[in-house]
């Protein structure tokens, strides 16, 4: 049994997910699912680190502050940390089910989909039914919002060189042409398929960011005004806005679990002092000190990209658009990763000759770059809708699922003294499906009132 697990491919999807079974002695506990993964081109833990901050980083940190100006100050710090803890909590969870599962299998790995597909099959009947459809909901879920992100990505870039060009030249082109312009760019990066590879660039990109967060606080820390011009908490109203800004900005679950699924050593990944607490305990960090000192510095006039408010003449100012449109680049390999990952090594790649899966794969990678400049081209105000797509999404990816899966893995063997489990995460449920209601409900709003 052993030797026929070893030669089964990192993508379990070709795996028959079937009914748990158990060995002959009655116990699953000789079988470690780590011990028998099969990647192509494992990372390593310091590999795997950077490529956490990165996914985890991204453009929505410059939104903090605009997003603390929705809360205030001491509201702000707080509920940061609170949000964090539990996408923090969710993920740890979602990775020790799906480690259950596998044990139960015996297979090396199962995705998410899979692991919801096999969790509803073994969990209370009333949601049984809903097994058939697991896989191509959740996988569905997790491509589209990816790939929303890539197009974000692709007007941010473009944006942030408009804005250069304009302050050295004075030339007034089309946000459009300068997309046209960074096509060849993100063709050579999305053509990068495996981690390992991309490696190197999280890691140069994690010292720009450095850099650049660098500067910021230089201009956030010149001549702050007293704290009690700003408001510790403001109108319950404007929290929604909050949380849908901090939970964009923070969940990237699709890119966390693919670079946990692709580590030579995917143990410490989970470890207390491992690489999923310690990475998200920095990026907590530069969330609550960038929110905090942008809105202390300019309040309510905190515009959606602080980058935005910092004085544009000034040299290290476009130094810092050049280094973060520069890490917006290798974050759209990252996040685009999923989205790849899962169309075409899940669906498309098993239509094909293997001695082609290579030059297909490149030419596929090349139409979803296509698709992103398009749609960025069509509506460049495209991060009105993600922002509805991200309340939507990730309140479901991020919240409902994982705890949705642990009271299905959890059913047959119980929830914990006062069913302490269940409690938990039906609090979890009841959360995430109150902030994905408010904060699409918010997003709507918002989109009615930027096309008015």
């Amino acid at each position: 049994m052993n030797d026929d697990i070893k030669t089964v491919t990192v993508y379990p999807t070709t795996l028959e997910l079937t009914t748990p079974t158990k060995p002959a002695n009655g116990s699953n506990d000789d079988y470690d699912p780590h011990q028998h993964r099969n990647v192509k081109n494992p990372t390593t833990n310091w590999q795997t680190f950077a490529h956490f901050l990165k996914a985890s980083v991204g453009t929505g940190v410059l939104a903090m502050p605009s997003a603390f100006s929705h809360a205030g100050y001491v509201n702000g710090t707080i509920l940061t940390l609170i949000i964090g803890s539990l996408a923090l909590y969710c993920l740890h969870i979602l990775i020790s089910c799906m480690y259950k599962l596998c044990k139960q299998q015996r297979v090396p790995y199962v995705s998410f989909s899979q692991a919801m597909k096999l969790g509803l099959k073994q969990g209370p009947p009333w949601l049984r039914c809903l097994a058939p459809i697991a896989i191509p909901f959740v996988d569905g879920f997790l491509a589209f919002y990816h790939f929303g992100i890539c197009c974000v990505y692709v007007v941010f870039i473009a944006e942030s060189i408009k804005q250069l060009v304009n302050e050295w030249t004075g030339v007034e082109w089309d946000v459009r042409l300068y997309m046209c312009i960074i096509i060849v760019p993100l063709l050579l990066i999305y053509s990068i398929k495996n981690l390992k590879l991309l490696a190197p660039f999280s890691s140069a990109a994690n010292l720009l960011l450095l850099v650049g967060f660098g500067i910021i606080l230089y201009y956030l820390f010149g001549e702050l005004p007293p704290l009690s011009e700003r408001e510790p908490f403001v109108a319950v109203t404007k929290l929604p806005t909050f949380f849908g800004t901090v939970l964009f900005a923070l969940e990237a679950v699709g890119v966390i679990l693919a670079i946990e699924e692709n580590m030579a050593t995917p143990r410490a990944f989970v470890r207390p002092c491992g690489i999923m607490n310690g990475g998200m305990s920095i990026v907590l960090g530069l969330y609550v000190l960038l929110g905090f000192f942008g809105y202390w510095k300019y309040g309510d006039e905190a515009l959606g990209s602080i980058t935005l408010n910092i004085p544009q003449s000034d040299i290290p100012a476009q130094v810092v658009k050049v280094f973060f449109a520069i890490t917006t680049w290798i974050s759209y390999a990252l996040q685009g990763y999923v989205t790849a990952h899962i169309l075409w090594d899940k669906y498309l790649s098993k239509h094909f000759k293997e001695s082609r899966h290579t030059l297909y794969e490149l030419i596929f990678r090349a139409l979803i770059v296509l698709l992103t400049f398009a749609c960025a081209v069509a509506i460049p105000d495209l991060s009105v809708f993600l922002s509805l797509v991200g309340s939507f999404c990730l309140s479901i990816l991020g919240l409902i699922f994982p705890a949705l899966l642990q009271i299905c893995v959890q059913y047959t063997e119980g929830y914990g003294p006062f069913r302490i489990k269940l409690i938990i995460n039906m609090l979890l449920l009841c959360f995430g499906i109150f902030g994905g209601v408010v904060g699409t409900y918010v997003s709507i709003v918002d989109i009615i009132a930027v096309y008015k």
